[in-house]
């Protein structure tokens, strides 16, 4: 028995030496050039992530393939993602291919689908401060886009549309029975984004990505079919080619064993599958039309300021019951939180905090919400969690005189030390806290604090020598004296239904 095991090892044991040897030749016929099991692993097929690949008794398959018609670089490790380099403002084809089997999605068959093409950032902390980063490359470039479609060069697309407010995308509609290219140009270069310190600076990667839809029960397109991107760098004319030169010439110098942890360069780049990109939150086009409100003039912030911010924002009176409702509390759940960052401007922010609670929000330290937003919207996200109200740059005292009192004019310095008046009640007057120094916001605050309907008060004027009526424009509130006080009383306004208000 013993000699029929050890016999059956041996026959084993050479079968397994044959079977090696038969195996040791394949490929050697084509010479040194021949690619090893890691460059088939490497290509575009086999890098797709795991959670891609269908599991048994899965068919899960892609619809669509996008592909880019820009060689990869060669000087990117294995399992990493490719890196492809374009130049600024040239055109690059994307293959907009339907991927489907027999059978799949009829629902699409003989329909048109849409599509996103964007160019947004591939580092996550950029990520985060999006929306200011592309504010500031707009304000360094006025009337520009970051990405571009092509016309005249692209095939079968339709209805093609660009979006002001969005500077690095673009849309249109396909059929995927026919033959679609999409030709795009990407305008802004990888070190626009870059701290400048001293030159030479490497630049950040972005992203295309391309998103896919298809109508709903309404005829809109936002049911989600498929989403793929990859890895770019975007140079200054020519600079691509140089930086692709210069990475294969760097791979040359290479030894046999050191190009195998490297992935070849291909002719094309293949989008991979990825999740859908968050579209903006629809609250902040309703909420803030004006991207950028620092820009805005005075008239029109004196227009879109929400009424809580009319009056003092932590001081006595009407206002400080509101700004009260403006701070957010520990016990916030996340809607609450998300309602409150709408609120208050912070709109752009909603997706990345979609579950703090108030708590997780306020726990968060000034270098933590600097880190993530940026400074600017850092520092005024931290300061609007710790109530911190800016200074006002003028406050008056204002007191309503009845209708039945009389007061000289000589007996206004007595009545400003809350006196009494002739009828033995004393004076309370009302701070009024001026952000601008502009009439109109003289006559709002009026309006808040005493409860008069804004749309009722014409004008404003103060009693001056001999009891002459004198306009109030913005000249003369800008040469108030802080903390004056004055009473006002209501005239009815000729050849209307309004008022006019007369402070002495």
């Amino acid at each position: 028995m013993a000699w029929v095991l050890k016999m059956d090892e041996v026959i084993e044991s050479g079968l397994v030496h044959d079977f090696d040897a038969s195996l040791s030749g394949i490929g050697q016929e084509l010479g040194a050039g021949a690619y090893s099991m890691s460059d088939v692993l490497a290509l575009p097929i086999f890098k797709q992530e795991d959670s891609s690949l269908p599991l048994d008794g899965e068919t899960e398959h892609p619809p669509f393939q996008y592909v880019m018609c820009a060689a990869t670089s060669p000087a990117v490790k294995l399992h990493d993602e490719t890196l492809t380099y374009l130049n600024q403002g040239q055109s690059y084809e994307i293959r907009m291919l339907d991927n489907r089997k027999m059978g799949d999605m009829p629902e699409i068959s003989g329909k048109l689908v849409k599509s996103i093409i964007r160019v947004v950032f591939h580092d996550r902390r950029l990520q985060y401060t999006e929306h200011q980063q592309l504010e500031g490359w707009k304000w360094n470039r006025p009337g520009d886009r970051l990405l571009d479609l092509d016309i005249p060069m692209s095939v079968g697309i339709i209805d093609t549309r660009t979006n002001p407010s969005q500077l690095n995308a673009v849309e249109f509609l396909w059929d995927p029975a026919k033959r679609t290219s999409a030709f795009i140009q990407v305008h802004c270069i990888s070190t626009e984004f870059t701290p400048r310190k001293h030159g030479g600076e490497k630049g950040v990667p972005f992203r295309i990505q391309v998103d896919t839809f298809k109508q709903n029960e309404n005829g809109e397109y936002t049911d989600h079919l498929h989403s793929a991107s990859c890895q770019i760098k975007v140079f200054k004319p020519k600079g691509a080619d140089r930086k692709q030169k210069t990475d294969r010439e760097k791979m040359e110098k290479r030894t046999a064993h050191e190009k195998e942890k490297y992935q070849p360069s291909y002719d094309t780049t293949i989008l991979t599958e990825c999740s859908p990109w968050p579209d903006a939150p629809t609250a902040y086009v309703n909420n803030s039309p004006s991207p950028a409100p620092t820009f805005t003039s005075p008239q029109q912030s004196t227009c879109s300021v929400p009424d809580s911010n009319s009056s003092s924002p932590n001081h006595q009176g009407d206002g400080a019951s509101q700004a009260s409702g403006e701070q957010i509390q520990p016990s916030a759940t996340i809607q609450e939180t998300q309602q409150w960052l709408l609120k208050n401007r912070f709109s752009s922010y909603t997706r990345l905090f979609s579950n703090f609670s108030g708590a997780d929000l306020l726990k968060l330290t000034k270098e933590d919400l600097v880190q993530i937003c940026g400074a600017a919207d850092g520092i005024r996200l931290y300061n609007s969690l710790k109530s911190r109200s800016v200074r006002p740059r003028l406050t008056i005292y204002v007191c309503r005189e009845q209708p039945s009192s009389t007061v000289l004019q000589g007996q206004q310095q007595a009545a400003s030390s809350a006196s009494e008046n002739g009828s033995g009640a004393p004076y309370v007057y009302h701070a009024i806290y001026l952000e601008e120094m502009i009439a109109s916001e003289v006559a709002r605050k009026l309006a808040l604090v005493f409860n008069i309907p804004l749309h009722q008060i014409n004008q404003v004027y103060r009693q001056g020598p001999t009891g002459i009526h004198i306009l109030v424009s913005d000249q003369m509130v800008q040469n108030f004296q802080d903390e004056s006080c004055f009473l006002f009383s209501t005239v009815k306004a000729e050849n209307s239904d309004g008022i006019h208000i007369i402070l002495k």
